[in-house]
């Protein structure tokens, strides 16, 4: 039988699991999150810098990056990825940077994002990105005491 304390561990401990728990890294996951081959969604990872917003991007500007195939919304915004993909790639390799700091993965929805000291976070949904905006640089320094080796 359950005491009162650790029921309410329990159903505190709930809601983290249930949102990571379907998304803890397996073995050998990508070093980009991707979907069928496109990273993060398909969305021109420039644009939030540049249009402060989710872009789509097209297959008509692609570039093969970190094991995944990047879209840009155009020429100009595929130039310059290229020349850094270390500014415009997104940290955690797109993955969530919240989880990344609580040491899973988790995939990412593109509205929840942020770029922070010119470097963009993507986070899993709104919720996520409400948490992670809370405490950024400690959760960038968890994230990257965690990285690459959440990656299985």
């Amino acid at each position: 039988m359950l005491t009162r304390r650790a029921t309410i561990g329990l159903l505190a401990a709930a809601p983290v699991a249930t949102f990571f728990g379907t998304h803890a890294a397996r073995a050998a996951e990508p070093l980009t999150f991707q979907t069928n081959g496109i990273a993060i969604n398909g969305i021109d990872p420039v644009g939030y810098f540049t249009d402060a917003a989710p872009v789509p991007g097209s297959a008509n500007f692609a570039y093969d990056h970190n094991g995944a195939t990047w879209h840009f919304a155009n020429e100009n915004n595929k130039m310059a990825f290229m020349g850094d993909p270390e500014k415009y790639g997104a940290k955690f390799g797109g993955y969530c940077a919240y989880a990344a700091s609580l040491g899973y993965l988790a995939p990412t929805q593109p509205e929840a994002w942020t770029v922070y000291e010119n470097r963009l976070y993507l986070n899993a949904n709104l919720r996520a990105r409400k948490l992670w905006l809370q405490d950024v640089p400690g959760n960038i320094a968890k994230g990257e005491a965690n990285w690459p080796g959440i990656l299985g």
